[in-house]
């Protein structure tokens, strides 16, 4: 919920007071503060800025570049190869080849996305924005002018039209003061402020009392005078600028959850192997090195680096289809996205309504009530809401141009009494040629009708029966369910009055109606189809009518078979709203907190929000989304504080961002689980190969230098193809799967290196050391080179393996055939594979113990790449049959 709620009632109890109870209260008078007084209470009640707000400074943004559970484990690793390899060992052996590439790793990653998170911008900077004017204050009886950060609590403030309302103020005097309350409410209609106590028995909203005035609020005309209640974070505006909950982002959770599967796998075969190699050979320390490098041969050293690179690819690729990604995990986000909550006006429907039809108390076609309106519409002082629009859109009905002018012509506006909450309509006073004023209002059929006493029908005044109000019903009923707004108008002749007051709004002539459609959008039909296609599930959170929101939502289709009002919701407990939010799609006549409470009880559901919004008023919900979704055209402190901006608002923009999302999704985790699979692979068959050779089967600078050169390549995974079916359905992103992955394709890996560990051993490096195998071999450097074709044969196969199978496991098809990979990943790979073979053929070669080997090894290296990917193939299949997934 909105901080808000927990100190509107300290705010509200104020509109209550006296004046001088509230001076007596806070501690200040008439005269304002005294220099002593500014002091205390700025230590008491804070200061007027936002500063405090808990900011995405350069500490954090370096915290989350560099410190995740990947970099946090290579840290370790690195460190603990520093102490082995460099601190304990001789100086002969000291070689800090390891710890230097782990190093250099975690720097090159963190440097990549400290870069991206740089980009995004901090969403308090905009509330700052408000801070940097000036305000006429009075202080120890003097008028002065200072910094609006520098107003505090218990300051008297005088503001006039043009001015915006730098706290939340309780008025005790006002000359015809008007206020736009856009900023907090979203309405664009035009307040009336006055400094009357209220009534304790008053039913009003905090944003509906008149004798209060709030922070970022628009003074329209007038002057006033108050008392500074709230300052900075206190505010009802600053309540908005809710920090991001620390448990919103699920990319970190997800991330967390695979590094955890590494540390299990690593916390079973790591010790194996120390205790293998230190029975076998007696060398506890070398084999505590060695046993070290396997971990980190396990663990997928670029993960965060690939994961960047996909993030940053994806952002890129959806800044051109209309999308500007503010916070790369975002990318994340969409992929995983399965609800979608949204307004619904501009998103399915035209931001412009069109009216439908003006008529009389019958329901008769009548031009007379639509000249009524008219004039009302033209003469109020107010900000023009879309119904204002659409009424003044008829003087260019054709025919119709010259009939309004004269009537402006005809008719001149001497007074109004504004829109307000309370009444929910506007009155306008005009007076004719012969003098004599009318007075016109339009608005809510409920409060009009409650305001008349008589009914016009075809020139004849009739009074209004009892139960008239079931004759109106009869009526407009029928166009409320045809999701139509309809409003009432009504006149009064107050003969040659030169003003008026609220208590002239009654015994009014209902004269008719205006129905105005609301019609949805030609593409919103086909986008919300695209939605449910891609199995995100679409919820309409709208403040309109019940009425209006299941007539548009059925015009898309949208469920709408149950409603869900702000009412009804207040009413229920967060178990009850659990349960109905997985089944209610429509939920209407709702308050900021109200969305705020229902996509929080989704996201406690488990599933992963999108909310779509554009006010100062969505910013909590905005928040507390898991992707918060804004608009080019919204105000500035929501497109601050959402992840994602469209360009465009529109559903058809915002689908194309959900399938990038997936396909950037769909590419990280190709590298996660082929990555983990064939590193688990690999260092099963270690473990295999420790436990009967006289000597290591690779080195730890090898099983580091075979995993950066494969990382390395798979820098090109964010350009890869997906195919369709991966993105028609959310994806979890977590370590859920990849254990599984790794049992099932890490084995098949190991057991091909398990044959060329024996052809090797027994057939190959004999043959070239003398026809004798390594046991039975005297000269040591035979022994050596014994050993460096050995492991040269396996990391050539290593390597081969590992990099070809990349093409199978990417995809549920047949690869090459009903899958081609992007051409930048075929010739990548391929022209890495070559690349880190001829590095056999090198002088370089020998800094990591390798060397060159015959030509017949490669037909042997073909064959077993070969049957390893047929025999992947067989497995991928059965895989797919028991699971129904791949990657």
């Amino acid at each position: 919920m909105p901080k808000s709620t927990l100190f509107d009632s300290r705010i509200k109890k104020y509109a209550y007071y006296e004046a001088e109870e509230i001076y007596r209260e806070i501690g200040t008078s008439k005269d304002g503060l005294t220099g002593e007084q500014v002091e205390m209470m700025r230590q008491r009640y804070g200061v007027n800025s936002f500063i405090t707000k808990k900011k995405d400074t350069t500490i954090h943004r370096l915290r989350r570049a560099f410190v995740n559970p990947f970099n946090v484990i290579l840290f370790v690793l690195g460190m603990i190869s520093l102490v082995t390899d460099v601190f304990l060992a001789s100086n002969f052996a000291k070689n800090a080849t390891t710890a230097i590439i782990i190093f250099s790793m975690i720097l090159i990653g963190g440097m990549i996305r400290l870069v991206q998170e740089l980009r995004a911008k901090n969403a308090a900077k905009q509330l700052d924005r408000l801070l940097h004017e000036s305000i006429t204050v009075k202080r120890e009886g003097e008028l002065i002018e200072i910094p609006v950060e520098e107003l505090v609590v218990g300051d008297i403030v005088l503001f006039s039209a043009g001015d915006r309302v730098p706290a939340d103020i309780r008025l005790t005097e006002v000359t015809d003061l008007f206020i736009s309350q856009a900023s907090i409410t979203g309405e664009s209609a035009i307040l009336e402020k006055n400094c009357r106590t209220h009534n304790r028995g008053s039913q009003k909203t905090l944003t509906q009392l008149e004798n209060l005035v709030f922070m970022a609020t628009t003074v329209i005309s007038g002057k006033g005078e108050g008392i500074v209640l709230a300052v900075g974070e206190d505010t009802l505006y600053g309540s908005f600028a809710k920090p991001d909950s620390d448990d919103k982002n699920s990319f970190q959770n997800g991330a967390g959850s695979i590094a955890w599967v590494m540390l299990r796998f690593m916390a079973v075969l790591v010790p194996i192997v120390f205790v293998l190699l230190g029975i076998t050979g007696g060398k506890w320390l070398e084999s505590f090195a060695f046993a070290l490098s396997v971990a980190v041969g396990l663990m997928p050293e670029m993960l965060p680096m690939v994961i960047t690179a996909c993030l940053a690819k994806g952002s890129l690729t959806m800044s051109r289809k209309q999308t500007i990604i503010k916070d790369i995990n975002a990318m994340q986000g969409f992929g995983s996205m399965d609800v979608l909550c949204m307004d619904k006006t501009g998103t399915l429907t035209n931001e412009s309504i069109l009216l439908e039809y003006y008529m009389d108390v019958l329901g008769n076609e009548n031009t007379e009530v639509l000249d009524l309106a008219f004039l009302n519409s033209s003469y109020h002082s107010g900000v023009h809401n879309p119904i204002d629009n659409a009424i003044l859109a008829c003087q260019t009905m054709p025919g119709r141009e010259t009939h309004y002018t004269n009537l402006l012509t005809q008719y001149q506006k001497i007074g109004e009494i504004p829109f307000d909450y309370a009444r929910k309509l506007v009155s306008t006073l005009v007076t004719g040629r012969n003098g004599e004023s009318q007075l016109i209002m339009k608005g809510d059929i409920s409060h009009i009708v409650a305001r008349c006493s008589h009914v016009e029908y075809r020139g004849e005044i009739l009074p209004i029966e009892k139960g008239g109000i079931q004759s109106v019903a009869a009526v407009v009923d029928e166009m409320l369910q045809d999701g139509m707004k309809v409003i009432a108008v009504a006149r009064k002749n107050v003969g040659y009055k030169k003003q008026i007051i609220p208590a002239d709004e009654t015994g009014m002539i209902l004269m008719g109606y205006l129905a105005f459609f609301d019609a949805p959008k030609k593409t919103a039909k086909a986008s919300v189809a695209a939605l449910k296609r891609l199995k995100v599930a679409p919820k309409i959170l709208t403040g309109d009518q019940v009425d209006v929101a299941v007539s548009v939502c059925q015009r898309v289709e949208i469920s709408s078979e149950t409603v869900l009002t702000g009412a009804r919701l207040d009413e229920m407990t967060d178990s009850e709203l659990s349960m109905a939010v997985e089944e209610i799609h429509v939920f209407a006549e709702l308050t900021p907190g109200q969305k705020v409470r229902l996509v929080s009880a989704l996201r406690q559901n488990g599933h992963t929000v999108g909310f779509l919004g554009d006010g100062i008023n969505d910013i909590p919900a905005l928040c507390e989304a898991n992707v918060g979704i804004s608009v080019d055209t919204a105000v500035d402190a929501a497109k601050d504080a959402a992840d994602v901006v469209l360009l465009q608002k529109d559903l058809g923009v915002l689908e194309q961002g959900i399938l990038e999302g997936r396909k950037t999704f769909t590419n990280m985790l190709k590298y996660i689980k082929i990555t983990a699979s064939s590193n688990f692979g690999n260092i099963l068959s270690i473990v295999c190969a420790s436990a009967f050779l006289p000597f290591l089967p690779v080195t730890s600078v090898q099983i580091l230098l075979l995993n950066l050169l494969y990382d390395i390549l798979c820098i090109v995974l964010p350009w890869d193809n997906v195919d369709e079916e991966e993105t028609l359905s959310p994806r979890d992103w977590s370590g859920r799967t990849l254990g599984r992955f790794m049992l099932s394709f890490g084995p098949i890996s190991s057991l091909f290196d398990i044959v060329t560990f024996l052809f090797l051993y027994y057939f190959l490096c004999p043959m070239l050391c003398g026809g004798a195998t390594y046991l039975n071999l005297t000269s040591p450097a035979l022994r050596l080179q014994y050993v460096s074709l050995f492991q040269t044969g396996w990391f050539l196969e290593s390597m081969w393996t590992q990099v070809l199978i990349l093409h199978f496991l990417r995809t549920r098809r047949i690869p090459f055939v009903q899958s081609r990979p992007s051409a930048p990943v075929i010739c990548i790979t391929l022209t890495g594979i070559v690349a880190f073979t001829a590095i056999t053929f090198t002088g370089g070669a020998l800094l990591f113990g390798l060397t060159k080997l015959p030509f017949g090894y490669f037909v042997f290296l073909l064959t077993v790449a070969l049957l390893y990917m047929l025999l992947t193939t067989v497995a991928k299949y059965f895989y797919q049959k028991k699971y129904h997934e791949l990657i």
